[in-house]
């Protein structure tokens, strides 16, 4: 019998691994680069959810033709009432609304709120929902983009979901420090076709009338779009860092990065690059901090200079490159945005605005602890071994 027993779980864990594997081996061979040319467009930056929450919601009241949405998480709280009242609003009004959210991220919205949402003409939608075959690698592929698109001329995209933690009222995480830009010009049109392409993806109907691509006026500042679907981030990312020849900065809520990014940044680092990473002190998912902890090391033999937010909770994605390119979207620094999620970055090549992005960041470092080696050796047995268990489960962290 329990011969029987052992046999089963082998099965069990030998089954688990295969969906693993061939998910990724199909998913890794099918998918394909994209890339949106560069656009001229105007960008305006929030780091708080009540700047960013009061912009997006007054943008909607003024839609007339079309609201688009897709978040990775949507709750049911306070805010997230107040954007589905608003939304029932304007669907009354005529206005067109669709609404797409993670199947796993937002799998807390309940069946009573989408039939109300429904009853009101608002088209829903989960996106990912999980199939056969390799069900459970297709479990852990999640939308991570936040697009938002009104009437075709106004676009939203950044770190930021929508629950009462964003605007930090959550009391264990405190304060919720992020990134997002509003986007007029010619790029909300790239934003306008990536979400009607996961909107397809996830409903099996195509959207494509004119209406929706309004005539849209160059902006003064270039930017370049960047979708990605489980792959080709880490890529990305590389190429920025070689481009480098002053200063790296990073931002990130986790940073879990690989040995290719991790090494990356180390050449660089000894090669004179200033490398700056800022992370959050607090964690709000299980041994992520920890398993950052290896790469921290490495970083700090290598000379770089590593903060951790203490003002509450460090959610923004955000790099820099010597003060005349920087990138703001959804991608993190782990395994999940490089190889498991579908992610929507913006490159931005504007001096001035890199400028004001560059002092955000510095007034968040004033809000920092700086990491040190000696803070890494005296740390806790209990934390040392929570950093064995976060290397163990990085992959999918």
């Amino acid at each position: 019998m329990i011969n029987i027993s052992i046999l089963a779980i082998v099965l069990f864990i030998f089954l688990i691994w295969l969906d693993f594997a061939l998910g990724k081996r199909t998913h890794q061979r099918t998918t394909i680069k994209k890339s949106f040319p560069q656009r001229q467009s105007d960008c305006e930056l929030f780091n708080t959810g009540e700047r960013l929450f009061s912009a997006l919601f007054n943008d909607i009241k003024e839609a007339s033709h079309h609201i688009h949405i897709l978040f990775y998480i949507v709750r049911e709280d306070d805010i997230s009432k107040r954007l589905f009242h608003l939304l029932k609003e304007k669907a009354n009004q005529g206005v067109t609304v669709r609404l797409l959210v993670d199947r796993i991220g937002s799998m807390n919205i309940s069946k009573a709120t989408r039939k109300d949402l429904k009853d009101h003409g608002i088209h829903f939608s989960f996106a990912k929902t999980p199939t056969f075959p390799y069900f459970l690698y297709k479990l852990n592929r999640r939308n991570h983009r936040k697009i938002c698109v009104i009437d075709g001329k106004i676009g939203f995209l950044g770190g930021f979901n929508v629950g009462n933690e964003y605007l930090g009222l959550d009391p264990k995480l405190g304060h919720w420090r992020d990134f997002h830009l509003k986007i007029t010009g010619e790029g909300v049109c790239d934003l306008q076709q990536q979400f009607l392409e996961d909107w397809h993806d996830a409903t099996k109907v195509k959207v494509n009338a004119p209406s929706y691509y309004p005539k849209l006026v160059s902006g003064k500042i270039p930017i370049k779009l960047q979708p990605t679907d489980g792959a080709h981030v880490e890529e990305i990312f590389l190429e920025l860092f070689d481009k480098a020849k002053y200063s790296i900065t990073i931002g990130t809520p986790y940073f879990i990065p690989g040995k290719r990014v991790q090494q990356a940044l180390i050449s660089k680092a000894k090669e004179g690059v200033k490398v700056t990473l800022l992370l959050p002190q607090k964690s709000d998912h299980l041994f992520v901090k920890q398993a950052a902890m290896p790469y921290i090391k490495g970083l700090l033999h290598a000379g770089c200079s590593i903060y951790q937010f203490t003002e509450g909770f460090y959610h923004a994605k955000v790099v820099i490159i010597d003060d005349e390119l920087c990138d703001i979207g959804t991608a993190n620094f782990d395994r999940r945005s490089f190889y498991l999620n579908q992610e929507m970055n913006c490159f931005i090549y504007d001096k001035v605005f890199v400028g004001k992005v560059q002092q955000a960041f510095s007034n968040d470092i004033q809000l920092s602890a700086k990491v040190t080696m000696e803070t890494v050796n005296n740390r806790s047995l209990k934390e040392r071994i929570e950093e064995k268990f976060g290397t163990l489960f990085a992959r999918f962290l």
